[in-house]
């Protein structure tokens, strides 16, 4: 498929800018994929599509505080510098994005926070905006790590165009995040309450948690008409034995394997085993999923309504089907369904 088969009119004000106070409560449209029939619902509705057995596979990334604001040695220049991942624990790597990149340069010493509170050297060039830098931190990795976090700030993705809020810390989470990593929110699952987590488990549904870091590939502009080229950055992800337990004998009672999102979808494809089944995984995944594509562990999904040519819209469109998800697309913006980070909720069944 083509990227321009994924370009779509979304109206700027469906774009949520922030969630809705109550987060069960958003709504909730429904896509049979199979009949491509539709429902409109709200989320906590979901309990009506469960049954006792069915497994809700979850991606327990924690949002880490990845936004630096800082300055350049000598110009003073200001900078935004978006911490991606850490190479080395003990040198204090890390790969970055800076902007703006231009005249950021091998040598350079950027500075963070009053004064020299945190200082770091550009060492490498990865890509037009990505650098590795090295913090220049003598203390303890902990006060290292202590120091980050406390200059750092929430990276809400900047399609949102508006300024970060405190609220945003706790906003941009799932109630369920543990694993600190990701610099980008698996949003399918900021939908969830934990009082409907619970209506869920007395249902008799269980939860099975997987860590996969979303990083700033979900948000990069994938700028090749041709999909079978496009290069997805890599992303860290783990599966241990309970997760795969869950799901592995979920599937044998034929009963439901919900994947919450793309990056939980994406983790499970990346596990899977010739026949079907999942096993534990410690490394990094960069699949990139699109039409057409055979899905073999999960059967249901729970996605939010995502930006136009993006690479979730892609992946849901391999998992529902293309045409239904543009017809569902269709809808949703015809009955005014908020999109992306904040926005609505899709049930595919």
């Amino acid at each position: 498929m083509k990227l321009s088969q994924f370009k779509f009119n979304l109206p700027s004000e469906l774009v949520a800018l922030y969630p809705i106070e109550n987060r069960d409560e958003a709504r909730m449209m429904v896509v049979d994929r199979k009949t491509g029939k539709i429902e409109h619902r709200i989320f906590k509705d979901l309990v009506d599509y469960v049954k006792d057995g069915d497994v809700f596979v979850i991606n327990n990334t924690k949002v880490f505080p990845a936004k630096l604001y800082g300055e350049k040695e000598k110009t003073g220049a200001k900078i935004e510098v978006l911490l991606l991942r850490e190479l080395d624990h003990e040198s204090r790597l890390w790969d970055v994005l800076v902007d703006p990149a231009r005249k950021i340069r091998i040598g350079n010493k950027l500075y963070f926070g009053d004064g020299d509170e945190l200082v770091a050297e550009v060492i490498d060039n990865t890509t037009s905006r990505g650098r590795t830098l090295r913090f220049l931190y003598d203390g303890p990795y902990e006060e290292f790590k202590k120091t980050l976090s406390g200059l750092g700030h929430t990276p809400i993705p900047r399609e949102l165009n508006r300024d970060e809020r405190p609220e945003d810390a706790e906003d941009f989470q799932t109630i369920y995040a543990k694993v600190e990593g990701a610099v980008s929110a698996p949003t399918a699952g900021m939908h969830f309450s934990k009082i409907l987590m619970k209506r869920l488990e007395i249902v008799g549904a269980s939860f099975a948690e997987l860590t996969l870091h979303p990083g700033m590939g979900n948000f990069r502009d994938i700028e090749v008409e041709d999909l079978t080229k496009h290069k997805p950055d890599s992303e860290e992800m783990y599966i241990d034995e309970k997760c795969c337990t869950l799901v592995n004998e979920a599937n044998a009672r034929h009963n439901n394997v919900i994947a919450v999102g793309t990056t939980s979808l994406k983790a499970l494809e990346t596990a899977q085993t010739i026949s079907g089944k999942i096993k534990p995984f410690k490394g990094w995944t960069n699949k990139f999923i699109f039409p057409p594509y055979t899905f073999s562990v999960a059967n249901c999904m729970i996605t939010n309504f995502h930006l136009p040519k993006s690479s979730m819209m892609m992946e849901v469109a391999a998992f529902a089907g293309y045409d239904v998800l543009m017809k569902a697309y269709k809808e949703a913006v015809a009955e005014k369904y908020r999109f992306f980070t904040y926005g609505d909720a899709m049930l595919i069944i």
